[in-house]
């Protein structure tokens, strides 16, 4: 039975389910779900690419990073978890530039924690044995190190409201077809809103996040010292409620297009919203994570040295021509394309605050 067929069987068994249920059931159901049955989403013959996967120079930059948070922590043995890694590939890039540093090498554990069993296979077959792999961050003992994440926030499920007379939630019903009613938000909805002052306008939908607040809540428990590494397409409060907006961020992606179809190619396609960074920053500092610095991804690439990386990544090819070119794609890609769009926010705990290389550049708001 396609998954559909199953999502509609439930609703018309049980009644109108909540977006985010929804959500949940067409990225994360077991047999049918996107991120766990497809094997080739991420990359040019799939429906996305991340900054990752275009070139190692993302990953490079990142180890210069790592190294600093290493030293700055007194070159003590240092823990890497990485939520969501997806194909492996910032993973190898990373360890490929800090196996350099021998010191550091040596002591290092590189940890993932990967939802989706297609994905874990890939990484597998990438990485090394040195790499540990978990289900949970429960069951790694005493962070001392980073924990990072790279475009893994904007898939977690979200609720979508809409503000009417009052704060109104979409469900999810089906009759001779997927269709949206909306309930009255319940109180845990009202209170995420009300605790970062938002007022949403008559009329403006949103997505809300509670997942991302159950993460950061669980990371900053779990790290003993170090730092947080959030990397996402996300906005801040300020730019939630303005004109093109009034419908929220979420989105899908199929074949490397993009469209607002919720209910079409159910589980063959990826659904996405932008990350409120505000309320990581907000939950976080209530959960004793201290913000070390938020950035836009142009700003952080280009404090750790991106051009002159990039020329080294680059410097063994034989065409000139090509090698050019590659640069101008991959530096117009990184730093324009997504240089805006993507966020970086850095949380510490535990740790001297000092300055960090990457936020050499900080972003408004």
């Amino acid at each position: 039975m396609e998954l559909s067929d199953l999502i509609a069987q439930q609703i018309r068994e049980t009644g109108p389910i909540p977006f985010n249920e929804f959500m949940e059931c067409c990225l994360y159901d077991p047999w049918n779900g996107y991120y766990t049955t497809r094997c080739n989403s991420i990359g040019a013959e799939g429906d996305f690419y991340t900054s990752a996967t275009l070139s190692p120079v993302f990953g490079a930059l990142l180890a210069k990073q790592l190294e600093q948070m290493w030293v700055q922590m007194g070159c003590l043995p240092f823990t890497i978890l990485e939520y969501g890694a997806g194909t492996g590939h910032l993973c190898r890039d990373i360890m490929t530039c800090l196996q350099t540093n021998t010191r550091m090498f040596a002591e290092l554990r590189y940890c993932i924690i990967e939802k989706s069993p297609r994905m874990r296979k890939l990484a597998r077959n990438l990485l090394t044995d040195k790499v540990e792999w978990y289900d949970s961050i429960s069951e790694i003992p005493a962070i001392n190190g980073c924990v990072l994440s790279n475009e893994l926030i904007d898939n977690f499920t979200v609720h979508r409201v809409v503000m009417e007379k009052e704060l109104m939630e979409v469900f999810v019903d089906y009759q001779n077809g997927f269709c949206e009613l909306l309930r009255p938000a319940g109180t845990t909805l009202k209170a995420y809103l009300s605790e970062l002052g938002i007022d949403l306008p008559k009329g403006f939908g949103t997505e809300i996040n509670l997942q991302a607040l159950d993460w950061i809540g669980e990371v900053a428990s779990a790290l003993k010292s170090g730092y947080v590494i959030t990397i996402d397409y996300g906005y801040s409060i300020a730019d939630m409620c303005i004109p093109g907006k009034e419908k929220g961020t979420l989105l899908c992606y199929y074949k490397h297009s993009v469209n607002d179809s919720f209910y079409e190619h159910i589980g063959e396609q990826d659904m996405t919203s932008f990350v409120n960074f505000s309320a990581l920053r907000h939950w976080g500092e209530k959960n004793g994570l201290r913000e070390a610095g938020f950035t836009d991804q142009r700003y952080f690439l280009t404090s750790l040295g991106f051009r002159e990386q990039l020329l080294n990544i680059l410097s063994g090819e034989q065409d000139v021509v090509l090698a050019a070119q590659k640069a101008a794609h991959i530096g117009h890609t990184l730093l324009i394309e997504m240089g805006s769009k993507y966020k970086v926010l850095i949380q510490e705990k535990g740790v001297a605050h000092s300055p960090l290389s990457g936020l050499g550049i900080c972003a408004p708001g």
